[in-house]
């Protein structure tokens, strides 16, 4: 029990030091230079948004105030690009005063604004500026090694040349590293902060894709999923068209609301064993079922990783995706039943069907429910949960906080009745290399979004597409699909949703269609 003990305590560690960090993100710091209260003095305010060439605020960019060449203030700019300095002058030095603002940060050209004192707007003796500062991006060192270590992490993902959760941490470190060594002797090499850093992970995703593993981990132990393929194939009495079609669309349905890929891993057993009994190619129904497994979690917002990713970035509820794309997946699922009727349908009629009474029978010993306690409480959970994905943006809750709260609950029935061992439900259900990967992925994208590679993509395509509606919905649709089908879908997904937003905003009537598209193509 030593090392399940050391290995939990090793991961509680690790998400201990990402949770706590969160409280140190920087919301941006006041002045460095302050000078002391003059009774009788002139007040000066100066405030404005540091925003870049999208019009989106730079946070951590340095602002410092110059009046008549010494620097009275030394300033950051807030996670909204806001900047505020308040100062004094001694009577009468404004009138001859001049002031400047001057504002910096890596990847971005510096800039400098002047003002004359005795051209300020007053009142009584408080002086105001109030001026917004837009930055012109520069493709300096920064951009070009977030951009190169980028580009190589995601070859390694793709082409699977390193494991996923390794290739992104590398990629996550080394840019953190090269910041805190080389950007620290010389700016134009800082990439980020680790406060940016640390703001670039989107929690509400993780605890989301932590919660449903965990409600699926409980479930897959009442033996729920194979006994549905049993009812299928007895349902079905031998023909076996109808059965692709039955498993098919419980496949759609479970992949909908749990994860899919588990679900296939649950349901591919017997499958087999389904096929190897009609003495018919696995691959003729294992197929199907993985398209439809497809399709079901593209239709809802927790069916599928990039869903979720697009959702928690977007400000989408659970409701937003079935509307939108519920009747598209009811019809793609339609659509596929067919093509499975064209393409397979004789190799459904030349399977050999024999003893089907026997089969059943069998199947109804080997796959039983083997908890029907656990799998009440489960399914009254997930309903549960699944009214708060329903209703979530009516609590104006996030989506992850009903998945936590299912899982929370399940889990705690699980262990107190005894029916699950709480280290092997941590170690085991939880993925957390997945987790992990997610984490060190969101800090990659954060890098490269922070230099400014996703913004030049971002005008590449607006200029590509001719700010055409129905042009950008076909390139991120294609796109998507056909990247998804060679690479993870989940990088790029992370790399296309900054991309996806800016898209939403400059091009006319684009509205929530573009992240529809984007998600048709990814998922």
């Amino acid at each position: 029990m030593a090392r399940p003990k050391a290995c939990f305590t090793f991961l509680l560690l690790i998400f201990s030091v990402f949770f706590i960090s969160l409280s140190f993100a920087s919301e941006g710091s006041s002045g460095k230079h302050r000078r002391a209260l003059i009774p009788g003095a002139d007040t000066v305010s100066i405030s404005g948004f540091v925003l870049d060439n999208h019009k989106e605020p730079v946070p951590e960019a340095q602002v410092s105030i110059v009046v008549n060449g010494e620097e009275i203030d030394h300033l950051e700019t807030a996670h909204n690009g806001k900047y505020v300095s308040r100062f004094q002058l001694k009577k009468g030095e404004i009138q001859t005063a001049t002031i400047e603002i001057k504002v910096y940060k890596a990847s971005f050209q510096g800039k400098t604004l002047s003002f004359k004192g005795n051209e300020l707007a007053s009142k009584e003796k408080h002086y105001y500026i109030s001026e917004d500062v837009q930055l012109a991006r520069v493709l300096g060192p920064a951009f070009w090694i977030s951009t190169i270590v980028f580009v190589l992490a995601y070859i390694l993902i793709a082409f699977e040349l390193l494991h996923r959760t390794v290739a992104a941490m590398i990629g996550a470190t080394l840019m953190m590293t090269i910041s805190y060594t080389i950007g620290t002797v010389n700016p134009a090499y800082h990439i980020f902060s680790y406060e940016r850093a640390i703001a670039a992970i989107d929690m509400n995703v993780i605890f989301l894709l932590m919660g449903m593993m965990i409600i699926v981990g409980v479930l897959k132990h009442t033996g729920v999923f194979q006994w549905c393929a049993y009812f299928a194939y007895k349902l079905a009495k031998g023909k076996v068209f109808l059965l692709t079609v039955y498993l098919m669309v419980f496949t759609a349905v479970t992949s909908a609301v749990l994860d899919n890929v588990t679900t296939m891993l649950l349901l591919t057993g017997v499958a087999i064993e389904i096929c190897v009994s009609l003495d018919l190619n696995p691959l003729d129904m294992l197929i199907p079922l993985v398209m439809a497994s497809n399709v079901g979690g593209t239709a809802t917002l927790i069916g599928d990783p990039p869903n979720i990713m697009i959702g928690s970035y977007a400000g989408l509820t659970f409701t937003n995706f079935l509307l939108a794309l519920g009747l598209v997946c009811a019809l793609s699922l339609v659509a596929l039943v067919i093509f499975c009727k064209i393409y397979w349908g004789k190799d459904y009629a030349a399977a050999k069907v024999e003893s089907i009474e026997d089969h059943i029978q069998h199947l109804k010993e080997e796959y039983k429910i083997t908890d029907p306690g656990l799998l009440t409480y489960g399914l009254a959970v997930l309903a549960f949960a699944v009214f708060l994905f329903l209703t979530h943006g009516y609590w104006h809750m996030e989506v992850s906080i009903a998945a936590l709260m299912g899982a929370a609950i399940l889990a705690t029935i699980a262990i107190l009745t005894e029916k699950i061992n709480l280290i092997h439900l941590i170690e085991k259900d939880i993925e957390w290399p997945t987790l992990m990967f997610f984490i060190f992925l969101f800090i990659i994208v954060g890098a490269v979004e922070e230099t400014g590679l996703l913004a030049l993509i971002a005008d590449w395509v607006v200029h590509l597409s001719h700010g055409n509606f129905v042009i950008s919905v076909t390139l991120i649709i294609w796109v998507a699909a056909i990247a998804s089908a060679f690479v993870d879908n989940i990088p790029f997904t992370a790399t296309m949703l900054p991309i996806v937003a800016y898209l939403s905003e400059v091009i006319p009537g684009a509205g929530d269609q573009l992240w529809w598209a984007l998600a048709l193509g990814a998922c």
